[in-house]
């Protein structure tokens, strides 16, 4: 039973390594393009 519970909290730990080495390292930016939409003024 404790191998268990040692495989399972050193899974855990090289997950959370995993997941901050993704975070800091992965592409995440947004892909940024201009918008021009017309805008019709009632001036009445």
């Amino acid at each position: 039973m404790g191998r268990i519970i040692k495989l399972l909290l050193l899974l855990a730990i090289l997950g959370l390594i995993g997941l901050t080495g993704y975070a800091y390292l992965a592409d995440l930016s947004p892909e940024r393009h201009d918008v021009t939409l017309p805008v019709t003024l009632d001036a009445n």
